[in-house]
């Protein structure tokens, strides 16, 4: 067998593993397999001549990646975009409530919705949801060491820390982890049947925009704290029965879709106290287009 082909049969055997590492890392299923295909590009152009443990060269890599891939996003997204409920944006503009001026794939999600469903349902949807709440060395700190077994010693080097430092970001983000609500409970307000358990975690400065596709008079629109956003989606409720529990983006939101034809998105902004403090609600069919979902089973 020739040395190229006996790269890429170790590969596989490490795929699925490596697959694994990225998905709880990066919370998509999409962005998991981009970074497992970064890894794999940068295996066949390294020199492993060296390497006594190619699996775990090849997590320390996906590891690596993923972490870029986290700072980016978090980067990408330090500016405030919210997430609406329909009703929200409605009864915004019916009360003269201010509003404002005006990467992905081609159209549908850029991997397989049953796929990503499946993962996120075997990860378990609280857990992503608080993952996504942590910072990305938290993140990878906890995931590294406590669902994969790495030593501290090990993702310490990935992080580019010490131990002990590494040792407590893992501390932080296993108590945030414990302390977490259940998202996924069928009599939570994650379900989006019961309003008055979504309204409990709004933040108290929460802010809904919404795009011009969502408002009959077909203005951007912006609501502002916990009152306004709460009443606005009491009106909204009358959606539930169309409305499903999705990841966009890799992060919780809702879809509306009734008969089975996507109008509304609801991107979720979850704090690291665990409180909605943004809702974006997305209804321009060319944004749609460019978002990756997976509805989730219920």
């Amino acid at each position: 067998m020739a040395d190229s082909e006996w790269l890429a049969a170790a590969f596989e055997e490490h795929r699925d593993h490596l697959r694994a590492v990225a998905y709880r890392l990066l919370g998509s299923a999409s962005d998991a397999d981009d970074a497992v295909q970064d890894t794999w590009l940068r295996l066949t152009g390294a020199d492993t001549s060296e390497v006594e443990n190619l699996g775990g060269w090849l997590t320390t890599v996906v590891a690596r990646v993923s972490l870029n891939m986290l700072r980016s996003r978090r980067h990408r997204g330090e500016e405030p975009v919210g997430d609406s409920w329909p009703g929200s944006v409605e009864l915004a503009v019916g009360a003269g409530v201010a509003a404002g001026p005006g990467g992905g794939t081609a159209a549908g999600p850029a991997g397989s919705p049953e796929d990503e469903a499946v993962l996120a349902d075997s990860v378990g949807l609280a857990l992503l949801v608080v993952l996504d709440t942590l910072t990305p060395a938290e993140r990878l700190a906890f995931v590294l060491h406590d669902m994969f077994a790495m030593p501290f010693t090990e993702v310490a080097d990935v992080l580019g820390r010490s131990t002990d430092a590494t040792r407590q970001l893992a501390s932080r983000a296993r108590r945030r982890v414990r302390g977490a609500p259940r998202v996924d409970s069928p009599d939570h307000a994650a379900d989006f049947g019961d309003f008055a358990a979504l309204v409990a975690l709004l933040d108290s400065d929460v802010t809904l925009t919404g795009d011009a596709f969502t408002v009959p008079s077909g203005r951007p629109a912006l609501l502002h704290g916990a009152d306004l956003v709460a009443k606005g989606a009491a009106t909204a409720s009358a959606r539930a029965e169309h409305s499903q529990l999705a990841l966009v983006d890799g992060a919780v939101g809702i879809v509306f879709a009734p008969a089975g034809r996507l109008q509304i998105v609801l991107a979720l902004t979850v704090s690291p106290e665990r409180r909605i403090t943004a809702i974006d609600v997305i209804g321009d069919p060319d944004r749609l287009r460019r978002l990756r979902l997976a509805v989730l089973p219920g």
